[in-house]
């Protein structure tokens, strides 16, 4: 509570500076753009003139929405694309400040997650889920592109959940958007677009929040704004927020019983058997995000304007946001302590300017995101323990302490941290928007990185059986990752007619993807001292030598110093010239995207587009498996746009075809792998209707999406490219298999009516609904043995299950004076499990793990502007 108290002190303090005679009464639809540079804000961000009501009760038009999706300012209307923005009132209206809450109103976007922080975002269906490998800090690299205003977020690990306040606008762009969003963007783009600082204006605003969880505890938040001026031509906007959201999981009591399973075998072994007593917990999964932005708008001249922003975000969890159904509604049983923090600041600068009659923009950012934790990893104990009965079980094969007995605490865990760096500069030059005739072209280059450390260990675990130089631990990764990205891009547009415009655009792009460092186990039972520890054939064993050579048992040879820092030596790389350096996966290609768009009459427009996307290939972090390649997706879309008094309704219908997609799984020793599959092809339709009379505001949006496989994709550790056509042969995943993740159907609506009370004071009320069906939670959904027919279930791949569908009911009410509001509400009224992801721990392992959304909730909030 010190942090929350101070950050209410620093606010209400903030207010005191305000100027009432300057203070908005109500928050306008903006570009979040920079104004021009020598205009006052309230020239272009002021609310429109209201809209006069006819007598029949409709009004002429509704409100204009504008985007820039396409790297211009335009009318969402007029945009020919697959867009769905949710902008500054909706956002406060449904209370949204994360990630998992504002994709409810996008029906083409799902995702994946372990953790708050730890998301992998799908759109339109793309998606190729193996088992838990998903967002892995060396995985592949991401479908969906997440952006902070001109800047890119989107991080190797997966996208950075930004806390949602005080922002303009909310924009999912559905489908490739490679030509200006380059490789992260294969599927779509996300934009989050802040509100910036407007000249000559004093306003604020302080907003906070009480609420209960069922099933859990007491939580909240208490957020504010501030807009200053500083001087004619330079003015402040700063956010900061502060959130603790309750936990609702409870940590019972335990038991595990370890060796057994070796005794059944005829083996002379004790078993021994391991509780959690002492960690249970009720509702010990809070979370605390607090961070805060600041941004300047600095007009340099009449032509141009910089915009300095930063910001800073921590985010710290306990517990797990999962449960086992087999133990209980919101139950699991956790063996260690597992706190998870996870920290990023980002620093970026846009300048606009005018160079004679051409818009000339330069966006540059660096952010610095390092992440820490420690994860129980009992479940893999669990099946290994079983999986090597025959070998006389954990106890025999590895687990044994200093004096050769065997441990009485065999569970692994696992201490881990990453640091994710990542840089962009981007440069382009836009003519005229006015012209029949418009370009715009611009460079990219992007690096980021990530520093992996992956620590397996377990407990009084002899020396000699460790990695060498680290004591206890069972396995090491300890690796760098580099990915770099070269584009040049542009897009051209020309009006045939008034009503017929042609687009043709494209991005010519290199990438360069490297890896370097450790993985493995330390010395192999029975193999003869290495360097006074010893080594296995899998870890210290493959490290370089001297000479260039690997080591073996027994060789005795000396190794290279390591090429990563904290690692015994090196054995992911390539030996060159005494050295050894990361290994690399390089390409370069063209995509393009080609539109047609049409205006039969005011209030319509029609489009068409062809389009590809792209993601590049790179390193597996397992050295004994070769790179993977790009994957490419190819998208045909016919879509519509049209606007009727108050009616507003987009939509689009596409067929995608995607090529040789990449394939993440769980491997040999639960070490992610990374393939190229077969294609896939998707065909879906989305849409979204809004309606505005009076008082009474409608807004749905609805997607159905059919995905599959055309293909079979071939055992794990077999050739991708092989047709799974020989005898032993299996298949993971037959041709026509469903693409897991996303749902067939899924769709959300709200319902908010204001009426005046009295005074200038209004009531409203508001209702939504969403609803998402079920969906596969893996792709490798069985395996059957080619020439017999069999199905076999190695590593049981159905043991996750599917993903189980749930509709989820919210309701507000509450009033609303110029100045102050305050409102009652519940979300997930039914208090129904909304689940967000299945798992299992490890490739062995059988126990489902399911994510699910926050119970029911009960709140009251309340906000002051000034």
């Amino acid at each position: 509570m010190t942090n929350l108290r101070a950050l209410s002190v620093v606010l209400l303090a903030s207010s005191s500076l305000a100027t009432p005679a300057l203070a908005q009464t109500a928050q306008p639809q903006t570009t979040g753009q920079s104004p021009a540079p020598g205009t006052n804000a309230t020239d272009v961000t002021a609310p429109p003139p209201p809209v006069q009501q006819r007598q029949d009760g409709l009004v002429p038009d509704q409100t204009e929405i504008i985007i820039t999706a396409t790297k211009r300012e335009e009318n969402l209307q007029n945009v020919p694309i697959s867009v769905q923005a949710i902008g500054t009132r909706r956002l406060d209206q449904l209370n949204i400040s994360n990630f998992e809450q504002f994709t409810h109103q996008l029906p083409s976007v799902t995702f994946l997650t372990a953790q708050p922080g730890v998301t992998t975002i799908y759109m339109r269906g793309i998606s190729a889920a193996g088992s838990g490998a998903e967002g892995n800090h060396s995985g592949p690299l991401p479908q969906v592109g997440m952006y902070l205003d001109e800047q890119p977020i989107t991080t190797i690990g997966g996208s950075l959940d930004v806390h949602i306040y005080d922002i303009a606008r909310i924009e999912s762009l559905s489908g490739p958007q490679g030509t200006l969003y380059g490789a992260s963007s294969e599927a779509g783009t996300i934009r989050i677009i802040t509100n910036k600082p407007e000249l000559g204006v004093t306003t604020g605003r302080v907003d906070g929040e009480l609420n209960t969880v069922a099933h859990g505890g007491v939580g909240g938040k208490l957020e504010g704004m501030i807009n200053l001026p500083i001087s004619t031509n330079v003015a402040f906007r700063g956010v900061a927020f502060y959130q603790r959201d309750a936990g609702y999981i409870d940590n019972i009591s335990g038991s595990r019983t370890y060796y057994s399973y070796a005794q059944d075998a005829g083996f002379d072994i004790d078993p021994v058997t391991v509780t959690n007593a002492g960690l249970e917990k009720r509702n010990f999964n809070d979370q605390t995000t607090y961070g805060g932005r600041a941004a300047l708008k600095v007009d340099l001249d009449d032509n141009w304007t910089a915009t300095p922003t930063f910001m800073y975000q921590k985010t710290k969890t306990h517990g797990v946001f999962f449960y086992d159904p087999n133990l209980g509604d919101l139950k699991i049983d956790r063996f260690r302590k597992e706190p998870f923090n996870d920290r990023f600041w980002q620093a970026a600068l846009t300048v606009q300017g005018k160079i004679a009659n051409f818009d000339v923009t330069y966006a540059g950012a660096y952010m610095d995101r390092p992440n820490s934790g420690m994860n129980d990893y009992a479940d893999y104990t669990d099946a290994y323990d079983r999986l090597y009965a025959s070998y006389g079980g954990l106890a025999y094969f590895y687990y044994q302490d200093a004096a050769g007995n065997q441990i009485a605490n065999p569970q692994q865990f696992i201490e881990f941290t990453n640091h994710f760096k990542k840089l962009s500069q981007e440069i382009r030059i836009a003519s005229p928007a006015e012209k029949p005739f418009r370009v715009i072209a611009g460079a990219f280059y992007q690096r980021q990185s990530n520093a992996i450390h992956q620590n397996y260990l377990v407990d009084d675990l002899a020396p000699n059986l460790s990695v060498n130089g680290f004591p206890g631990t069972l396995w090491l990764t300890q690796q760098k990752r580099v990915d770099r990205d070269y584009a040049l891009f542009g897009e051209a547009s020309y009006d045939f007619t008034p009503n017929l415009t042609f687009t043709a655009g494209g991005r010519l792009f290199r990438y360069d993807n490297s890896l370097i460092g450790f993985f493995g186990f330390g010395r192999d039972r029975n193999g003869p001292p290495f360097n006074a520890a010893g080594s296995s054939r899998t870890g210290v064993a493959a490290c370089f030598t001297e000479d260039g050579s690997i080591v073996r048992d027994g060789t005795g040879a000396a190794v290279l110093p390591p090429a990563v820092p904290g690692s015994p030596c090196t054995n992911l790389g390539v030996f060159d010239n005494g050295a050894v350096r990361p290994k690399h996966a390089d390409g370069h290609g063209f995509i393009h995207r080609l539109n047609v768009q049409w205006k039969p009459r005011t209030g319509i427009m029609l489009y068409g587009t062809w389009s590809r996307g792209f993601r590049p290939g790179g390193i597996n972090r397992r050295g004994d498996i070769g790179p993977y390649n790009p994957d490419y997706l190819t998208n045909f879309e016919l879509g519509w746009k049209t606007s009727f008094g108050p009616w507003r309704w987009n939509g689009a219908v596409y067929h995608d075809k995607w090529e040789k997609f990449q394939f993440a799984f769980l491997g040999a020793n639960s070490f992610t792998e990374i393939h190229n599959g077969k294609d896939a092809r998707v065909n879906g339709i989305e849409t979204d209707v809004s309606y505005l009379r009076g008082g009474l505001t409608l807004n749905a949006a609805a997607s159905y999406t059919d995905a599959k496989t055309r293909g079979n994709i071939c055992n794990v550790f077999g050739d991708e490219t092989d047709d799974c056509t020989e005898d032993d042969d299996f298949i993971s995943a037959p041709s026509g298999t469903r693409l897991p993740v996303t749902p067939k159907f899924k769709g959300s609506a709200t319902a908010r009516y204001t009426w005046p009370v009295w005074a200038d004071v209004k009531a409203h009320v508001q209702g939504s609904v969403s609803y998402q069906g079920s969906a596969p939670s893996s792709l490798r959904t069985l395996v059957q043995l080619v020439g017999t027919g069999d199905m076999i279930n190695p590593n049981d791949p159905n043991a996750q299950g599917r993903i189980h569908s749930s509709t989820l009911v919210d309701l507000f009410a509450g009033l609303d004076w110029p100045r102050w509001n305050v409102e009652l509400f519940t979300t997930n009224v039914f208090d129904k499990r909304n689940e967000l992801s299945r798992f299992t721990a490890c490739g062995s392992c059988t126990r489902a793990l399911v994510v699910v959304g926050r119970p029911r909730t009960i709140g009251v909030r309340a906000g002051m502007k000034f």
